[in-house]
């Protein structure tokens, strides 16, 4: 194994890790913020790491399941898959848009995650928790909370750490 490959391993080790500590811990401190209809999850910050480096996309989705597994009990198998896949769709689509800068910010790629998880979420929620059938206005509703949720997440918080991460140049010694 090379030196490149182990620190990728351990980047996306480091950051599930992350992820996952940082939801339960809210969960556990604020019952439900974290994984409500709508929600702050400030773990959510950590997918802004994808600009910075490919290891995040295994990193966020892995630490997504392991944090979605909490609420098997309450939401079933749903949210560790729907969640889980538009954490592994946004972070995706984050390091897709990198290089797209407004004001020197990956805005573009800050808003990814509110489109990914609006829609999948905003999916699970209105097709499986809301008896009386998927009605598309009640998903537009739902997805746009989650959205929300998201967007008040990276804007309020991902934006200034990406900013910071780049003004000490961290994203040059920390990320492959």
């Amino acid at each position: 194994m090379t030196k490149k490959s182990t620190k990728y391993i351990v980047q996306a080790a480091v950051i599930a890790a992350l992820y996952a500590v940082l939801t339960f811990l809210q969960n556990t401190l604020l019952p439900g913020s974290a994984s409500m209809a709508v929600q702050f999850r400030v773990s959510e910050i950590l997918t802004i790491l994808a600009v910075f480096t490919p290891a995040a996309i295994p990193g966020l989705t892995i630490g997504c399941v392991i944090a979605n597994i909490s609420s098997l009990s309450v939401l079933g198998p749903y949210d560790l898959i729907f969640g889980s896949l538009a954490s592994l769709i946004a972070a995706i689509l984050i390091r897709a848009f990198r290089n797209i800068r407004l004001f020197s910010l990956p805005v573009l790629s800050a808003i990814m995650p509110a489109i990914a998880n609006g829609l999948f979420v905003g999916f699970e929620i209105e097709f499986f928790f809301v008896e009386g059938g998927f009605h598309f206005a009640d998903f537009l509703i739902q997805g746009g909370l989650v959205a929300l949720g998201e967007l008040g997440v990276l804007i309020v918080l991902g934006l200034p750490l990406a900013k910071i991460i780049e003004k000490q140049e961290l994203d040059k010694v920390l990320f492959i």
